[in-house]
């Protein structure tokens, strides 16, 4: 066997079917499109979704929501991962600059410090913004928070 020799199984590929060749191959006249109409004349073309001037669905489907576009959106870092930072890399402050430093958050971000997770440091930890509860952590172990 050679691959000059390799052809396909037996009846495996069909021809296709060769439309407006005449009368006499069945598909000739019209050429399988009908009678009249757009579709069947040439550099016919449609939009899509376009649905024969029917109200189109992604008209007819009711809208519903709000998106605004002058939302800001927070990057949330949890207290357990500012303390895995700290116990990694030694660190006592923990700096937007130090977060983005480690890969925590890109240069852009707006962060947003979360209670999740245990505190055991004493952090000094600077982010635009923090909840209530990852304030109280902070504090509790004795660090201290700076707002951005």
């Amino acid at each position: 066997m050679k691959l000059h020799t390799l052809k396909p199984a037996e009846g495996s590929v069909k021809s296709s079917k060769r439309i407006g060749r005449g009368t006499g191959s069945g598909r000739g006249g019209t050429s399988t499109r009908g009678h009249k109409g757009a579709k069947s004349r040439s550099g016919y073309k449609s939009k899509l979704g376009f649905e024969g001037g029917q109200m189109p669905l992604q008209r007819r489907v009711p809208k519903f929501g709000f998106k605004s576009l002058n939302t800001t959106v927070h990057k949330p870092i949890n207290l357990d991962a500012i303390q895995n930072l700290a116990t990694e890399f030694n660190l006592e402050t923990i700096s937007f600059d130090t977060m983005v430093e480690h890969g925590l958050v890109s240069k852009k971000d707006v962060v947003k410090v979360l209670g999740r997770g245990e505190l055991t440091a004493k952090l000094n930890v600077s982010a635009h913004l923090f909840s209530a509860s990852a304030v109280e952590a902070i504090e509790k172990v004795g660090g201290t928070v700076n707002k951005l």
